[in-house]
């Protein structure tokens, strides 16, 4: 759909905090699922975690990620934060799944997708975030080609302050949208 948007990359680039200042601005925002995730399942002593079952947790992020388009306004630009194409990735790339090739069809996105790239000067873990700069470098090279196969055209985001990178954004999107 022409009006969902992905922010996608490297993980603490900077997506939720671009996300964030999306929604103070009025536009409706979706929650990356693999943090929903991970909260979910700690909380619940699950093992659908990346760090515990890579795949189950993908299998999860797919299936939320699916549910996520379904229940969006009906209206309006809708900003994701990951979302079904970065699971499939991840599927794709753990256990040769292939679930990710139907995505050059079914469940489409805008074209443009926005892409942080590693930001290693703000890049930090935390409690759903266990992995370290590298992986998430690693992780952003496998996005960019996966985007690219399912032609997507990826747009990276600028290291800016967020309310540029926020504006920078809307810009690109008034042009196709």
């Amino acid at each position: 759909m022409n009006r969902f948007i992905i922010l996608s990359g490297c993980s603490g680039g900077g997506k939720s905090t671009l996300l964030a200042e999306l929604a103070r601005r009025g536009f409706a925002t979706v929650e990356e699922p693999g943090r929903r995730i991970v909260i979910e399942e700690t909380r619940n002593g699950g093992t659908a975690l990346p760090w515990i079952d890579m795949q189950a947790f993908a299998r999860r992020a797919i299936a939320m990620a699916l549910e996520d388009r379904r229940v969006t306004p009906k209206e309006g630009l809708v900003f994701f934060d990951r979302g079904l194409i970065d699971a499939a990735s991840a599927l794709h790339h753990i256990s040769g799944d292939h679930f990710i090739d139907t995505l050059r069809h079914a469940h489409r996105y805008n074209s443009l997708v926005f892409l942080t790239p590693p930001w290693p000067e703000i890049y930090h873990g935390d409690d759903e975030r266990k992995h370290g700069l590298d992986a998430a470098v690693e992780e952003y090279e496998r996005l960019v080609r996966d985007y690219a196969r399912l032609d997507y055209e990826t747009v990276i985001v600028p290291k800016e302050p967020v309310s540029e990178r926020a504006t920078m954004v809307l810009e690109r999107l008034a042009k196709v949208v």
